[in-house]
């Protein structure tokens, strides 16, 4: 039995070596695939536009460390493609409203249950498909209380985990008629996988924390648990009764690995002298390391985009004055972000611009960039 034990454990450690190795591939791979989702960008005009906030809202989501960061960025940057959206919490067969953008009361979506048999919403929630409609499918109830967009046009989206339907968004072009589905369906399936993608994450780093432990003078046999926090247990909604059983998990992952060899103590010190944020609280680092990732996506977007202007701008020298309205529009939607922040004071967007854009070669950037 002991044998069998620590056969197991060796495969568990190795696959999570595996794993960890392959996290950041995960990542490129999800853009990757947005990209290929898009249209090709024109680099001018509503369909170049369109694609620039959409790779921009993917990197908010994949600028998020916890579940509940991402599902906020994924409603912030859905926002940017309707007039209108909202996210509803699936749970006990219940979707109950948990965050939205657009409404004239945003708080009012807090506790308010779909209809569950509502035309669109029953399509999405039992196929996990986007479903169109139109406004009065979605019940009068629904109606009443948020009123009808213009064109009377609204998607319900499913977010789909492990197989099951965790949430279902809702959209529509509101007053303005603004309603990208394609865009948002991307974005949907983009943050479900990134869910998925940090939860795995998560898996490998708790057990390299219990592997770093002291370990018993008896070996217990590794247990298989649930993965996946439900990123809105302290949602609970007015409507569902105290006496209803506890609801389902947004989604549950097999634990299939443990976690890498702990390192040595005498290595681990280097590390942690090399760390520049070791003296700050976890929770500023975290914000400062957060706010590294964000500049870096919007810069790689930036190079994604040009690539002509940028060699152009390489070749003169004269960067800045070819990319400003790229520049600036990132560097606003990085304030938005992180401008009232403890990161603020890093002006990461600006060491990225100069690092990744400048090859860390600030004269590229021109007389006219700001130092």
């Amino acid at each position: 039995m002991a044998e069998d034990n620590q056969a197991q454990q060796a495969v568990e450690q190795a696959v999570a070596q595996v794993f960890a190795a392959q996290v950041p591939r995960l990542q490129a791979e999800i853009v990757q695939r947005v990209l290929e989702a898009m249209p090709a960008p024109s680099g001018a005009g509503a369909g170049g536009e369109a694609a620039k906030l959409l790779l921009q809202a993917v990197a908010g989501v994949q600028a998020g460390t916890t579940q509940k960061e991402i599902l906020r960025a994924l409603v912030e940057g859905g926002s940017a493609h309707c007039a209108r959206t909202a996210l509803f919490v699936v749970k006990a067969g219940t979707a109950t409203g948990w965050q939205g953008r657009g409404f004239s009361d945003d708080e009012s979506l807090k506790d308010f249950a779909l209809d569950m048999h509502a035309g669109p919403v029953a399509h999405a929630y039992q196929n996990r498909v986007v479903a169109p409609a139109n406004i009065a499918e979605m019940g009068a109830r629904f109606v009443e209380h948020f009123g009808a967009p213009a064109n009377e046009q609204v998607l319900v989206l499913p977010l789909v985990l492990k197989d099951k339907v965790a949430a279902l968004v809702y959209a529509d072009g509101g007053a303005t008629g603004v309603l990208d589905g394609t865009s948002l369906e991307v974005l949907v399936m983009a943050t479900s996988a990134w869910l998925e993608v940090v939860s795995l994450r998560k898996q490998t780093q708790q057990r390299e924390t219990t592997q770093a432990a002291p370990e018993p003078s008896i070996v217990a046999p590794v247990q298989t648990v649930s993965s996946f926090a439900d990123p809105f247990a302290s949602h609970a909604p007015k409507h569902i009764p105290a006496a209803m059983p506890e609801p389902e998990p947004v989604a549950e992952l097999v634990e299939v690995a443990s976690s890498a060899h702990a390192a040595p103590s005498a290595a681990a010190a280097p590390a942690t002298a090399a760390d520049p944020f070791a003296g700050l609280s976890a929770e500023d680092a975290d914000t400062h390391r957060k706010a590294q990732r964000f500049a870096r996506l919007l810069v790689d977007e930036i190079k994604l985009y040009n690539q002509a202007k940028v060699a152009e701008g390489r070749k003169h020298k004269d960067l800045y004055d070819r990319m400003k309205d790229d520049i600036e529009k990132s560097r606003s939607t990085f304030q938005k972000r992180y401008g009232t922040t403890i990161a603020n004071s890093g002006n990461y967007f600006q060491q990225e611009l100069v690092r990744s854009l400048a090859e860390d070669d600030i004269s590229i950037m021109g007389a006219n960039f700001k130092r």
